[in-house]
């Protein structure tokens, strides 16, 4: 059994279809089950059941657990390889919130490709939990979340901004003229809110229940742009962190101050504790820590 035939099981365990797993591993199909058999043989175990649908055994999901760690410890130590000799160069995974992200990450990225120029940055925009669960499994580098993960021994972490949220308007709703806002009184306002995959979302339901009010979602939406053209629609109010909330140009829009809320953006950094991480991203981390200012 070699490295490779524990990679073909991983794709047809990851994929249960010898065809989808081949197309993806670029092999053909009956390389790819001669292989599956091979391991079958060596281990005196049959991994799938080969029905209509192919299923794992008891036995092919205790092999995919250990197949897994041994994948990841080759890839730590190509990885590694790979460092040594090509100190500069390789690729960063790194999530961040579409809303947020940007706003508060494009400083610290321009800084890095300055200095490290053949170093592939990929930026995936989902929601903080999304990103959490990528960097737990593996698919993700890096991320920044809102609001870190608190007693998580998966995680190493670093602070990086806390925003508090402002009540984003059109200028023609009564509460524009006024120089502070009391989340209590957005009972009856309509919210255009995040999606259920950003943590902002839960913190800003369970802050209006504990003001006595379940808000009225009209809209739910992963980009910022499209909130504040609903907000100029007259559809409803959003809370947008600050700094977002300044930049708006827009006659139409008033950012609001709130008041007696505890609800804010808490930026952060996080990556995996127990993987090894190439020498591209520990130099990233590393900048952040000069360039991003905790506030």
């Amino acid at each position: 059994m070699d490295i490779r035939h524990l990679a073909y099981f991983s794709e047809v365990a990851k994929h249960l279809n010898f065809t989808k797993a081949a197309s993806t591993l670029h092999v053909s199909q009956p390389s790819l089950s001669k292989a599956i058999k091979q391991i079958e043989s060596e281990l005196g175990v049959p991994l799938f059941y080969r029905s209509k649908q192919l299923e794992l055994t008891d036995a092919g999901k205790a092999v995919l657990v250990n197949a897994k760690l041994v994948l990841e410890a080759f890839q730590n130590l190509t990885t590694e390889l790979t460092d040594i000799l090509e100190l500069k160069k390789g690729e960063i995974k790194i999530g961040i919130p579409p809303i947020v992200g940007p706003a508060f990450f494009s400083k610290l990225i321009s800084k890095y490709k300055e200095l490290y120029p053949y170093v592939e940055i990929i930026l995936t925009e989902v929601g903080s939990k999304k990103i959490k669960e990528g960097v737990e499994d593996g698919s993700l580098d890096i991320g920044l979340i809102c609001n870190l993960p608190v007693n998580n021994g998966k995680f190493e972490t670093m602070r990086a901004i806390h925003d508090p949220l402002m009540l984003v308007v059109h200028k023609q709703n009564t509460l524009a003229n006024r120089s502070e806002v009391d989340l209590s009184s957005l009972s009856s306002e309509h919210f255009i809110l995040y999606q259920q995959d950003f943590t902002l979302y839960d913190l800003i339901i369970e802050e209006c229940i504990n003001k006595g009010f379940y808000p009225k979602i009209v809209c739910q939406s992963s980009q910022k742009d499209f909130m504040v053209e609903m907000v100029e629609a007259k559809l409803g109010v959003a809370l947008l962190p600050s700094r977002i909330a300044h930049s708006i140009h827009n006659p139409n829009i008033t950012a609001v101050n709130l008041v007696n809320t505890n609800i804010s953006l808490k930026l952060g950094l996080i990556w995996r504790k127990d993987k090894y991480l190439p020498y591209a991203v520990r130099e990233l981390i590393s900048m952040a820590e000069e360039i991003i200012e905790v506030k």
